[in-house]
């Protein structure tokens, strides 16, 4: 990536200075030093930890390569590729996905709409409602003839293995998991004897059906990314793509399922279900998705969804332009953390070189570092209008990512940069509509975009923070589309004022600077002195957690 653009005396690309590095000279030594902290204070969970044995992983087991089915033209869904993409020779069409129902509306639709293959990527991949109906629906789609690949970080299935076998069972099924934990040894036990290893993790979400219709973004698959009634629910963004950027997300899926860290499901279980026991199983996870009345009452709102309201995806409205699918590669995982040509984020600079009036950040967990803040400064200072809006602390789902954050504020503030934080909920008026950018539920922040001049657009599952940019592997698409530019940056500044606290920098009347939060409320201005709607012990306990050493885990 060149290097000629606004940076730091350390001649970091301006991507790679939006959030701390620990891959260069004394940053790289401090990480290993934070790593070398951590182990140090938790040396007795580690000892005893230790004396259960090491994690080991089975060997000399068979990985069959498989590649995405390139001759699925003939399909609906080929079909309907073609019909859309005839008038846009060279162009990729996305449409956003912001509403939850909408979102899991169109993966069901490309489900079931899917003859060839699907191919779906997670990070987590929950067994609740929607992880059940979404599971459903792919083995639905096996028992039809097409080709599953199913392909989960382990972080979440671990301890599921005889439900993974089992899918894995059935024909037309395969399940890896990426980047498994040992079964010989507890799972938090691995976290402390395999820290700077196991605590590195695919994060990563793509589902494709055909090769032709793609949903890149910052939904896993859970009740509280979908508007399912989950207790937490998140705000996030989805697009869905048709043209060539589907074939470059298929690439990067064959390049994680088919990478060394992948395993197949049935190679973690000693006792494999029957092809009897297996059926057996997807018969009943059927059943209580057909007779559930809570799945069913769901599934009602699906079909309803505004999105499936067309006779073929060829009539939906998909925006036009230049897209490119950029991910990290896998060896990533297993690579040290200054191996940038592995990385997402090297990618990204030619984007942030030509910027010159506007970069609009949305990302529920940031946290810029010196390095990110020194970057952001220099854009402010050449006239570019800065905005980034990220969860308050009222609404963020991880404490201790605020407080990574929050050690930034003043120093962004004083750069010029406007920062707005979400508030937790809606009004019910609010809660209802199905128009809101980041979807219709009281929520927390969770989509990952950014917007340049108003012309690109980023969007995929990385947040702008040390564990995206280093620890963890992630995927999205950049998008030149002046349409989608505006269609996010305007939905947004229509909801800050009410839906967001901005926070400003004051000087009390002794000189000293104090941040202040600021929304409207029943048509009122408000101010709070302090983070808003959170208890003392709250405030005390993030301002705590600001003073550890851990920001390259954060």
């Amino acid at each position: 990536m060149a290097r000629n653009c606004a940076t730091g005396s350390d001649g970091q690309g301006p991507t790679e200075a939006m959030v701390i590095s620990q891959t260069a000279g004394p940053r790289l030594k401090r990480g290993s030093m934070v790593k070398l902290t951590i182990r140090l204070s938790l040396i007795a969970l580690a000892a005893s930890a230790i004396l259960v044995g090491c994690a080991s992983l089975p060997k000399d087991f068979e990985r069959p390569i498989s590649h995405a089915l390139t001759d699925t033209r003939a399909t609906p869904l080929g079909k309907a590729s073609q019909a859309l993409t005839a008038q846009h020779i060279g162009e990729s069409g996305l449409l956003l996905l912001s509403n939850g129902i909408d979102a899991f509306a169109a993966r069901i639709l490309l489900a079931e709409s899917a003859q060839r293959s699907i191919d779906a990527q997670y990070y987590l991949l929950h067994d609740d409602m929607t992880g059940q109906i979404f599971t459903n629906a792919l083995v639905r789609a096996s028992r039809r003839g097409v080709r599953v690949r199913l392909l989960v970080d382990d972080l979440d299935l671990f301890g599921r293995d005889a439900e993974a076998a089992a899918l894995s069972a059935l024909p037309n099924f395969e399940v890896r998991l990426f980047h498994p934990f040992g079964r010989n040894i507890g799972k938090m036990a691995q976290f402390i004897t395999r820290f700077g290893d196991v605590t590195r993790r695919m994060h990563n979400k793509s589902f494709i059906a055909d090769n032709q219709f793609a949903i890149l973004g910052g939904r896993n698959i859970g009740d509280q990314y979908f508007n399912a009634g989950s207790d937490v629910a998140f705000y996030d963004l989805d697009v869905l793509c048709v043209g060539d950027v589907v074939k470059e997300v298929s690439v990067s899926f064959d390049a994680y399922w088919n990478s060394d860290l992948a395993y197949p499901a049935e190679v973690l279980l000693k006792d494999m279900p029957t092809p009897q026991e297996a059926t057996e199983r997807a018969d009943r996870l059927e059943a209580v998705v057909n007779s559930e009345e809570r799945h069913q009452a769901y599934l009602a709102k699906v079909r309803n969804a505004k999105i499936l309201r067309v006779d073929t995806p060829a009539d939906l409205p998909f925006e036009w332009g230049q897209a490119t699918a950029v991910y990290d590669r896998p060896e990533k995982l297993s690579n040290e953390r200054e191996r940038r040509d592995l990385h997402l984020i090297s990618r990204l600079g030619p984007n942030f070189e030509a910027l010159s009036k506007e970069l609009f950040l949305v990302s529920p967990y940031f946290v810029p570092g010196r390095s990110g803040v020194k970057y952001l400064k220099s854009l402010t200072q050449k006239g570019v209008k800065v905005r980034i809006l990220t969860n308050s602390l009222e609404s963020n789902d991880v404490p201790i990512v605020h407080a990574g954050y929050s050690r930034y504020r003043l120093a962004l503030l004083k750069a010029g940069v406007e920062l707005y934080e979400l508030k937790p909920s809606l009004k019910e008026r609010e809660k209802r509509s199905s128009q809101k950018l980041f979807g219709s539920s009281s929520a927390s922040l969770h989509s990952k975009t950014f917007v340049l001049d108003r012309e690109t657009v980023f969007i995929g599952s990385m947040n702008l923070d040390p564990r995206s940019s280093i620890e963890n592997t992630e995927i999205g698409v950049v998008f030149h589309s002046s349409a989608m530019a505006g269609t996010i940056v305007d939905g947004v500044e229509l909801q800050l004022a009410e839906h967001a606290y901005k926070v400003t920098l004051v000087t009390d009347k002794s000189g000293h600077e104090r941040l202040r939060w600021s929304t409207i409320e029943n048509g009122k201005e408000i101010i709070y002195s302090s983070e808003p709607n959170a208890s003392f012990w709250k405030r005390f306990g993030t301002g705590f957690l600001s003073l550890l050493p851990i920001e390259s885990q954060l």
